[in-house]
């Protein structure tokens, strides 16, 4: 009889792919078709109101509300005209997922219903604050809270609904959601930026964070993951040994893109063009069926808004044609899992990226100020830093040997690394008269020599590293919120550049030139960054020893990582850049350590469930089978001859049986300390809890569990394998 397991296998072989159908104009010509953008409201608005507009998109000036009835009446007449039909905020709650409510436009009149969206609907609403979490700042019987309007993310149409990018704050002001902490850091790096480059260039009016994403994914076929309890309710497998073929002949890596992919890939582009999402790449990535898609690069906030659009389209585009999007992590043990390259940069309103080298001294000289000022930002704060992309599913990935190591370090290369090693060593005067060794003077006030982009090898280990011309995080995530790393990176920049800034305007208060008084506080910059900077072997054990030497943060437990949000340091450096409240704070580090606690709990459940439900139950029937072949020895021969003609067989009986008895005993232990764990009533404590005392039997069961998957009948094992999952296109 025909089991289940391969039902789904016959299905998933049989699919072919879905056709797709090209749009007929050029991608400039349906490029953000479905987007309210600058060229719509230029359309669509009044002269007047369209300026009102920009000016508070480029500028930060607030829009007045009687300019946003016109806007919100051109906004409906746009959208009805492309067969839009509702209208919802879209925001972007702690739940790690955008979130929507839709309305129609229609109104009732004492003649039937009219089409109408004013100003007050566009600015705010009140979605229900209580349902969102909040880490206690809103209780179930207070649950008013607002989204309001993000007039610098422009609005666009989904389906039959118009979408408006929001923020989502409660009653009394404090954040819920990642978006509005976002807009914050950014204001506050845009001070503190261009106060120091107009040390450079008084023309500096305004510094805007750019933000690059590469989103890693895996497609799965639906009928295989939906034979799948695990990946369905966790996005992981908690059992399944390796395939005797994996990503071991890298054959994978940018190679031809599978059919069914490559329908899949077209499709999903064709969609995020016109919401104006500026796709650039894809390609195949390291593990089988594991794939990689990349923008051009944007502004922050709306690359973030991009990326959390992207997601939902990915998910919508693969259900259509058969696949299923994951988005965790680690979804496999022993091949690579999926992370979220977070490339950084900052530029002028001049159009100078701040962190490219230039072929002048003095721009020269600007990017050496900034580089160090990241480098001493990130060192000062490395642990909250990594509290900013540590969670449940991120931990499984960090530290392994495809990803970067569970602790923050620099890579810059040998060309940068040297001249930091000069500037540190040498006085101003030696330093105007000293030659690189690649063959660059230093002349002029350029002790920076000409620098060369893109000079040195990359460093895949580095979980922050630069790279030309901007620092690419490379912890971040695959399923993480960009908003969350980005928030914490341009807050602790922008503190550091006022305590750069600050230090400065002293020398300068008491005489010092300019220039030397910017060289003098950028050498103690590349002193204090020093630890920070590592071009070396991530993945060694040499590194971790070395790394603590240093001083910098080891620490691998995700609640304590998750502590950093409150220490007093961070809750002195956000509260300076008037990015994050301490109550702000202690709430939403509250919903990271239950967010914590709830994923690994439904993991134990689901795990709990596979080895009883699906596992014990395979295993016994193999055993049965075993079992019955035994007594017909028996039957046929003497108990001298059974022993050496069975007794293989008789060893497998024997081995299932420790395997299931040290399954049930790991599974029972494993719920006894979830018991415990749940009557804890504190947060963080709980959290603890269940990663020091229910966590560990994860491994201990799903050694049994994969060890039975490796002596079983094939016939009899009940959920799709590794070499199904991952090599069935």
């Amino acid at each position: 009889m025909t089991t289940f397991r391969f039902k789904m296998i016959e299905e998933a072989v049989k699919r072919s792919a879905v056709q797709v159908k090209a749009p007929a104009e050029r991608t400039s010509d349906y490029y953000g078709v479905n987007v309210f953008n600058r060229e719509k409201m230029a359309k669509y608005l009044p002269k007047e109101i369209y300026n009102a507009v920009q000016r508070s998109v480029e500028q930060g000036v607030p829009l007045d509300r009687k300019m946003a009835d016109g806007v919100a009446a051109a906004m409906k007449d746009w959208a009805m005209e492309m067969g839009a039909t509702h209208y919802t905020h879209l925001f972007q709650p702690l739940t790690g997922s955008t979130a929507e409510k839709h309305d129609n436009f229609i109104e009732l009149t004492h003649d039937g219903v009219i089409e109408k969206f004013s100003g007050k609907l566009l600015i705010q609403q009140e979605p229900d604050a209580s349902s969102f979490p909040s880490g206690g700042i809103r209780s179930t019987f207070e649950a008013r809270g607002y989204s309001a309007w993000d007039v610098t993310s422009p609005a666009f149409i989904m389906d039959d609904t118009l979408c408006i990018p929001t923020i989502f704050i409660s009653y009394t002001g404090e954040a819920l959601d990642y978006k509005t902490p976002l807009l914050k850091s950014e204001t506050a790096i845009n001070k503190a930026a261009t106060a120091v480059c107009q040390y450079f260039d008084d023309n500096v009016k305004k510094i805007t964070i750019n933000l690059g994403w590469e989103q890693e994914y895996f497609l799965i076929d639906k009928s295989l993951y939906d034979a799948r309890p695990d990946l369905l309710l966790t996005g992981r497998t908690l059992i399944g040994h390796e395939s005797a073929k994996n990503q071991q002949l890298d054959d994978h890596y940018f190679g031809s893109i599978p059919t069914r992919v490559q329908a899949y890939m077209k499709d999903l582009e064709f969609e995020c063009l016109k919401l104006g999402i500026p796709l650039k790449t894809r390609h195949n990535e390291v593990a089988p069926n594991q794939f990689e898609i990349a923008p051009i690069f944007e502004t922050a906030n709306l690359a973030n808004d991009h990326n959390q659009l992207l997601m939902m389209i990915m998910k919508k585009t693969a259900r259509r044609h058969n696949f299923r999007m994951l988005l965790h992590e680690k979804p496999f043990k022993g091949i690579n899992g999926s992370g979220k390259h977070c490339n950084w940069s900052m530029q002028t309103n001049t159009g100078i990226n701040l962190l490219s080298p230039a072929d002048n001294p003095m721009e020269n000289l600007q990017f050496i100020t900034f580089l160090v000022n990241v480098l001493c930002a990130v060192q000062e704060h490395d642990a909250l830093l990594k509290a900013s992309i540590i969670s449940a599913t991120n931990t499984h990935r960090l530290g392994g040997h495809e990803a970067p190591p569970a602790i923050l370090s620099a890579f810059l290369g040998s060309q940068l690394s040297g001249i930091l090693d000069k500037i540190e060593s040498l006085p101003l005067e030696q330093a105007l008269e000293v030659h690189d060794k690649s063959g660059f003077t230093m002349q002029g006030v350029g002790f920076i020599p000409e620098l060369m982009r893109d000079n040195t090898d990359r460093n895949r280990t580095s979980p922050f590293a630069f790279t030309g011309n901007r620092f690419e995080f490379r912890a971040v995530g695959s399923s993480a919120n960009c908003a969350q790393s980005m928030t914490v990176l341009n807050s602790i920049v922008a503190e550091q550049l006022v305590k750069f800034k600050s230090q400065v305007d002293a020398l300068i208060a008491v005489g010092k030139p300019k220039l030397e008084a910017i060289y003098t506080v950028v050498k103690e910059c590349v002193k204090q960054c020093k630890a920070i900077r590592f071009d070396g072997n991530g993945y060694s054990n040499e590194w971790k020893r070395e790394a603590k030497v240093r001083g910098l943060d080891c620490e691998t437990s995700v609640p304590l990582i998750l502590d950093n949000y409150v220490s007093e340091k961070s809750v002195r450096m956000f509260e300076s850049t008037n990015v994050f409240t301490r109550k702000e704070l202690e709430s939403r580090t509250e919903v990271y350590m239950e967010i914590y606690t709830k994923k690994v709990q439904i993991e134990g459940r689901v795990l709990g469930n596979l080895a009883f439900n699906h596992i014990i139950p395979a295993a016994s029937k193999y055993q049965d089978i075993l079992l019955g072949k035994l007594t017909k020895f028996t039957q046929l021969f003497s108990a001298e001859q059974v022993k050496g003609l069975a007794k293989y067989d008789m060893a497998m009986v024997e081995k299932i049986s420790k395997h299931i008895t040290a399954i049930h005993e790991s599974v029972d232990a494993m719920t006894e300390a979830r018991k415990v764990a749940n009557e804890i009533l504190d947060e963080r404590e709980k959290a603890l809890s269940y990663q020091n005392n229910v966590f560990p039997y994860f491994d201990v069961i799903r050694y049994h569990v994969d060890e039975l998957e490796d002596c079983i009948d094939d016939q009899v094992w009940p959920m799709p394998k590794y070499r199904e999952l991952l090599f069935i296109r």
